[in-house]
């Protein structure tokens, strides 16, 4: 596809009618009068072939394709607010970038607020967004990556791509503390009778030490997937359920006393995680100077002991 042929002026009004599923609330928001918004609508439609929004009694739907595009505006408006932001001369104190790192909420919750404090003291114009990633977007891997400054994810999810290594971590069981089924420690076979709720349960969705359980011929017996690791103690309260967590947000959770934090009792492997990037960003020095905050922020956590 020839781009000179393309009115990349449509891009932003699209990503608005996709968010806000109303020609009016998008005329709104873009500060544009309704006909012209419904104008671009149209061309928008002509383009796609496909009516992008279709009307459900007195709201409108997005159709297939259009609930495809919605990841994929948002993915282009992010790549060209980089290229049009870039600098000459990088300077951190200066600077007005905004990064977009995806995540879940365990680098969020026990990494996010180092980073953040560490931008605030070299870099106070600078933003940082942290969006929670999905199986769909690390599934696409690099392809979901070109939109984005980098993704937190441990060794053994992605491949072919930069990456710096953060920090270790090992992973721990959270229960009940009235649980009266656990003795003094958790044994394998508690892991194989008790329910357990898992964070993420798919072929490409999946913690190491889930996983490492299912391949040692211990197939846990999983109640509930939640896509949350700060969740978990509310899945976890009042029941038999047990659940894995990083030690570094385990401590964090363990601060109430209604939960329990037990060693895995089988020899769990680590993990180590790691922020990853699309190759057209590792000379950026914009980038190079983000992920030296990551690695700082991460070579600070405290060590298990």
């Amino acid at each position: 596809m020839n781009l000179a042929n393309l009115d990349l002026n449509l891009l932003v009004p699209l990503d608005v009618l996709l968010a806000e599923r109303s020609v009016t609330r998008a005329a709104e928001r873009l500060g544009l009068s309704q006909p012209a918004l419904s104008g671009a609508l149209a061309r928008l439609r002509r383009h796609f072939d496909d009516p992008l929004l279709t009307r459900a009694g007195n709201s409108y739907e997005l159709t297939p394709l259009a609930v495809q595009l919605r990841r994929r505006t948002g993915l282009a408006l992010a790549g060209v607010e980089r290229v049009f932001a870039s600098e000459p001369d990088f300077n951190p104190a200066t600077s007005r970038r905004t990064f977009t790192v995806l995540a879940s909420d365990y680098p969020m919750a026990v990494l996010g607020p180092r980073v953040t404090a560490l931008i605030a003291e070299q870099a106070p114009s600078v933003t940082l967004r942290l969006e929670h990633h999905s199986p769909a977007v690390i599934e696409a891997g690099g392809e979901a990556m070109r939109g984005v400054d980098g993704i937190l994810l441990p060794h053994g999810v992605l491949f072919d791509l930069p990456s710096v290594n953060l920090f270790t971590d090992s992973w721990v069981v959270i229960a009940d503390r009235e649980c009266e089924t656990i003795g003094d420690s958790l044994t394998m076979a508690d892991a194989q009778r008790l329910p357990w709720v898992f964070t993420y349960h798919s072929a490409s969705a999946f913690t190491g030490a889930g996983r490492q359980l299912q391949l040692i011929g211990a197939a846990p017996r999983v109640q509930c997937v939640v896509e949350s690791f700060l969740a978990l103690p509310y899945y976890v309260l009042g029941t038999e359920r047990l659940a894995l967590v990083q030690f570094q947000l385990a401590r964090h959770l363990a601060r109430d006393e209604r939960l329990r934090v037990l060693d895995c009792p089988w020899d769990v492997v680590q993990l180590v995680e790691a922020l990853w990037w699309h190759p057209t960003h590792t000379h950026d020095a914009e980038h190079v100077w983000l992920r030296t905050l990551f690695a700082q922020a991460g070579a600070e956590l405290p060590p298990r002991r």
